[in-house]
């Protein structure tokens, strides 16, 4: 059954249920103190939703205008009388956050009344969306709007942010001009409980060489001219500019009228292009000597032309344009801010910083944030990365090119992650970014990783996460193709606008942000109404293809730039070539497949480290290969399975929406068996490479060869329905189809083959045919059950004392501890065993820190060795224990 026929069906049971129109009707009170410009559409929408089935609406400000019959609607703030009072009748508490809600059916005034209220109009705009929400999927429409237990709940993550970029003078201008788009996008997001919108213009480019698409690369002259300055671009109309700012305004307006904060990302201050023989735009009218002076002038005229914007967000290192140390240029751009006649949110990527930066926004008086990348340039598993890998820890005295001074410098440690940010004495927020790197195109939709992801992103206080849209760098630098963006070859398969593939999982990012213990039925109900039966199997299907790249960026990260290392559309890597690596540069040489280094090289080894304790039996506690493997593959296997259950069930298999998630659902298993395939592979071959045995080569090619047949199968499957040329960047390596891959493939395989005249025969080693059964098989669990209480605070300057009572006989337990900083390294000290408990002492002089502490275990049995907590079976907890100084 799909929407249409749902949506009928739904009316006509309605209707059967009552005999008078009258009765059907509901009033809706809107308490005359809530009026607020983002409660005029949620009302608008909870209307919509009841016509749908044919119940008429009416809107009155106050309860005695509601008649005594049918069910009354009131809206009002939680501070009101009447709020206050039904609130009181239904033992609800609201939290007192503005943007919390609850719902609540009682009688008042002897009415039948369902409040929805808020303390703030934000939140009471999500109460009457989550009405419409109950109604639109509901075949008793009045029932949903009467629930029987009251809904209470407050925002886990303050800020909860959407990207959109715009990259692509051919891709991108189509959507940035369309009105039509604009308040169903808002609406979408603002029904899904995010906050925040940022659209980012002159993020095309990181280095200004080689510039082709050079549109909004540097925002301002394509947006305004500037009074007392005369910087245009002269291949850009006077009247195109104009319509560029009229645009922005309408969008920045919308995004207000829905109840969203609006974040205006300008990343590029570079004017200058760099042995670029064929931009199609430039810039003319400035001067090193008058380059600050013109963006402090035009940010403030920007800001003053566009007084929905809430917020700027500004790249500061580098790759802004800009000579890092440029304090004078950045004071001035600062202040161009600070006096635009409004408080604005000051936020700054945090790639390249350090103090100096952080004094010169603060001294702006405004509100600043910083937002360093949540697992470098890709998504990770839901925590936060336990360590930073070897090629980004600091490097004392090292320096870096005069534009990249301090990041690629002194600040190495702050490219990909948190860095030192997480002090407890900090006055900036700290907010987390999800860059685009390991999933731009496929579907993803999973409610567990989300709600674990929801919690890591309040993690040490921080306020939240800005999340760039699937799609992010569609068309780079120059490589914008026009027609459809989400790059389907068939056309029976494109939406009318890219957002609308993606809106599962925007509703499963939005509402776990919102509320990480949110109801199943948020998402279940409108995937119902899409699939019906198939609902359930597909969710699932869906749910376990997408914890599979997550779990791959994580474990395995031949490079953390997403302009290098692209999972999704895989180019492969040589597991005996380290003299050709291809783009995959900035890992620990040898750069093969199988020295590629872990994202969390603390918890996860490296299939070359892993082949080392299995070849000596000093096994540590860090996850294996082989382990990393197994998940993969039961992923896979879980998301075909079920899969296979939803087409059984389809009534309506051959939709548009069917198709697209039964397709993406099907690549991505296919993706998770190449991998695991693979991985198992790599190790085989360094376990050959160790000893030359004739065996451990013959196991490398056969899982090898079992991963080229499930890349062929999954490029198969692709071919026809994506584009053959699928870009978000102009070299080889992000742009193409799965198919250009297979030749990169069969070389590699063809290499690894040719090894076999370094070989011996294969003898009887039961040594080495053990460890090739390991590394073949299903990982037997390595588990380990302790209790210990997590200290609820450390003082400073005291030590503090980890204790924990491990089950079994342990013959050692080993306590890893470090600060919250990803500058420092852990630290670790033996455990001393005493009446059945293991302790350990972190010293006075480590607890003397500005940082919360996070620690965890490794326990050591005589047939394993085990980390403490470790990870759960869905692969979605915090690894490790955190403890602060202060609440």
């Amino acid at each position: 059954m799909d929407r249409r026929q749902f949506l009928q069906t739904a009316g006509a049971l309605a209707t059967l249920k009552t005999a008078h129109a009258a009765d059907r009707a509901v009033t809706i009170v809107l308490d005359p103190a809530a009026h607020h410009p983002c409660l005029t559409w949620a009302l608008s929408d909870l209307q919509s939703a009841l016509a749908d089935h044919a119940i008429a609406t009416r809107v009155v400000d106050r309860l005695a205008g509601a008649p005594p019959a049918g069910l009354t609607i009131l809206a009002a703030l939680s501070g009101s009388p009447a709020a206050a009072t039904v609130l009181k009748q239904t033992a609800t508490t609201v939290d007192p956050n503005p943007e919390s809600l609850a719902i609540a059916a009682s009688k008042l005034d002897g009415r039948a009344v369902t409040l929805a209220t808020a303390p703030g109009p934000r939140g009471l705009m999500y109460a009457l969306l989550e009405l419409a929400g109950r109604v639109r999927y509901s075949t008793d429409p009045l029932a949903a709007l009467a629930p029987r237990t009251p809904l209470a709940e407050a925002p886990a993550n303050t800020i909860r942010s959407v990207s959109r970029l715009f990259t692509s003078d051919v891709e991108d201008k189509p959507w940035f001009y369309d009105r039509d788009m604009w308040p169903r996008y808002f609406a979408m997001l603002a029904a899904q409980r995010f906050n925040r919108f940022h659209l980012a213009f002159g993020i095309g480019y990181d280095f200004l060489r080689n510039v082709t698409d050079a549109y909004f690369l540097f925002p301002y002259p394509f947006l305004l001219a500037v009074p007392g300055h005369n910087v245009r671009v002269p291949q850009l109309a006077d009247a195109e500019r104009d319509r560029n700012l009229a645009t922005l305004r309408y969008i920045t307006d919308q995004a207000a009228a829905h109840g969203l904060d609006f974040q205006l990302g300008l990343w590029m201050h570079g004017y200058e292009w760099i042995d670029s023989p064929h931009p199609n735009y430039t810039i003319e009218g400035l001067t090193h000597e008058t380059h600050g002076p013109y963006c402090r002038d035009a940010v403030r005229t920007l800001l003053q032309a566009l007084p929905s914007v809430t917020g700027v967000t500004f790249r500061i290192h580098g790759e802004s344009g800009v000579q890092e140390g440029s304090y004078d240029f950045w004071k001035a751009v600062f202040h161009g801010v600070a006096t635009c006649g409004r408080t604005v949110d000051l936020d700054m990527h945090a790639k390249g910083m350090h103090q100096a930066m952080i004094d010169l926004a603060l001294d702006t008086g405004l509100p600043v944030k910083i937002s360093p990348k949540f697992w470098a340039e890709h998504l990770g598993m839901p925590y936060h990365q336990t360590d930073i890998r070897d090629v980004e820890r600091p490097r004392p005295g090292r320096k870096g090119s005069a534009l990249m001074s301090i990041s690629d410098g002194s600040a190495s440690y702050m490219r990909y992650g948190y860095g030192d940010l997480l002090r407890e004495d900090r006055k900036y927020a700290v907010l987390h970014r999800i860059w685009p790197g390991s999933q731009r195109l496929l579907l993803w939709g999973d409610p567990v990783f989300a709600a674990a992801y929801s919690r890591a992103f309040s993690f040490c206080g921080s306020a939240g996460v800005d999340v760039m849209e699937p799609l992010s760098f569609k068309g780079r630098r120059g490589s914008g193709i026009a027609g459809d963006r989400c790059a389907y070859a068939d056309a029976s398969l494109r939406p009318h606008w890219d957002w609308e593939k993606y809106v599962h999982g925007h509703r499963i990012w939005g509402r776990l942000l919102y509320n990480p213990d949110a109801a199943p039925e948020v998402w279940q109900r409108p995937l119902a109404a899409d699939f019906g039966a198939a609902a359930p199997p597909l969710g699932n299907a869906l749910a376990a293809a997408s914890r599979i790249l997550p779990i791959v960026t994580t474990t395995h990260l031949p490079s953390a730039a997403n302009n290098s290392y692209w999972p999704e559309i895989y180019t492969n890597q040589s597991l005996v070539d380290a003299a050709h690596p291809g783009a995959y540069t900035d890992t620990t040489p040898p750069r093969v497949f199988g020295n590629a280094s872990p994202l969390d090289p603390q918890l996860f080894s490296r299939i070359d480290e892993f082949a080392g304790e299995l070849l000596t039996g000093e096994r540590t506690g860090k996850y294996s290969p082989v382990e990393v493997a197994q998940w993969l593959e039961d992923h896979a296997d879980t998301a075909t399975r079920e899969l296979a259950a939803a087409n059984a069930r389809a009534g309506a298999k051959n939709s548009a929406a069917f198709r697209r998630a039964a397709i993406d659902i099907e690549l991505q298993a296919g993706l998770g068996r190449f991998f695991a395939a693979k991985f198992r592979s790599a190790l085989l071959y360094r376990i050959f490479d160790r000893t030359k045995n004739r065996a451990a080569l013959e196991a490398s090619l056969l899982q090898y060869r079992a991963a080229r047949a499930a890349w062929a199968e999954l490029a198969d499957r692709a071919k026809g329905v994506y584009m053959a040329d699928i870009t978000v960047g102009e070299q080889r390596h992000l742009r193409g189809h799965w198919l250009d891959r297979l030749a990169a493939i069969d070389a590699d395989i063809a290499a690894v083959a040719a090894k076999a005249d370094a070989a011996t025969p294969a003898e009887a080693d039961s040594h080495v045919a053990a460890l090739i059964r390991e590394a073949q098989s299903r990982p037997q669990p390595r588990t380990a059950t302790c209790a210990h209480k997590q200290p609820a605070r450390f003082r400073r300057n005291e030590p503090l004392t980890i204790a924990a009572a491990v089950e079994g006989s342990p013959s050692a337990v080993t306590l890893y501890y470090r600060h919250v900083d990803q500058a420092e390294r852990f630290e670790s000290v033996a455990m001393q065993p005493a009446n059945g408990t293991h302790t350990a002492a972190i010293p006075a002089a480590y607890t003397d820190s500005n940082y919360p502490l996070q620690y965890y275990f490794e326990i050591k049995f005589a047939g394993h060795t085990a980390l403490y907590p470790g990870f759960n079976a869905a692969h979605a907890n915090q690894p490790y224990f955190v403890v602060r100084s202060r609440g």
